[in-house]
């Protein structure tokens, strides 16, 4: 997905949010969380890897045409882009099904990347949650007047869980890896500078509504 202003955490932010965050999400959604930081530069800040974290299970994907799928590249937008597909376990509400909601999340989010359509995308996020709006919308301006981004696919390579099972919101810490981004315009001129590949550790907040919602998230710095 599109680098995006995003709002920050501490380290011992993302310890203490479990509680904090739960109550007010409770008490009123995502107003007056946390504001978006200025967008990041072109240099990355590397975040460590949670400590404790487990493998994310990958979404599966389908395509609407027998072409093939093509990435985007210098010469023009990615083609036949396969759709992804939900698993059954991230309908549940469960702590595997929470980590399979977030593994589905973000393959949405390469889903929007690479086509600036980000309907199922925003439909994932409750739409109180200022910093999810932000981040679901960034894909919009890659691809506005015929322009179109390279790269930026992002992969989870390790999840922290801290699961309540009496609590309806659940936090975790995600690693997230993307890819350096490149952008071009209309007619095939590089457009703003590259943005670099990222090694980012991300607070990710979920509440089951009748279905996982992403409510709050922010890297942690």
């Amino acid at each position: 997905m599109s680098r995006v202003s995003r709002a920050t955490f501490s380290s011992s932010d993302a310890r203490t949010l479990v509680v904090g965050i739960v109550l007010v999400l409770l008490l009123g959604g995502c107003q007056g969380g946390p504001t978006p930081s200025e967008p990041p530069s072109a240099t990355s800040t590397t975040t460590a890897p949670p400590a404790s974290s487990a493998t994310m299970p990958a979404a599966s994907a389908t395509s609407s045409s027998s072409a093939a799928y093509k990435p985007a590249d210098a010469n023009g937008k990615a083609q036949n882009v396969p759709v992804p597909v939900m698993p059954e376990l991230a309908k549940e509400n469960s702590k595997a099904g929470l980590e399979a909601f977030i593994g589905y999340y973000y393959a949405v989010a390469n889903y929007a990347s690479e086509t600036g359509d980000i309907t199922e995308l925003e439909a994932l996020s409750d739409p109180a949650c200022g910093v999810c709006t932000s981040l679901n919308r960034a894909p919009l301006d890659s691809y506005r007047d015929g322009r179109w981004m390279v790269g930026g696919r992002v992969r989870i390579p390790t999840i922290e869980m801290q699961w309540d099972p009496t609590e309806t919101s659940h936090l975790a810490k995600v690693q997230l890896l993307q890819d350096e981004i490149s952008y071009y315009n209309a007619d095939g001129t590089m457009g703003r500078p590259a943005d670099k590949a990222t090694n980012d550790a991300f607070v990710f907040v979920a509440s089951y509504q009748s279905a996982w919602k992403l409510v709050d998230t922010g890297v942690i710095r």
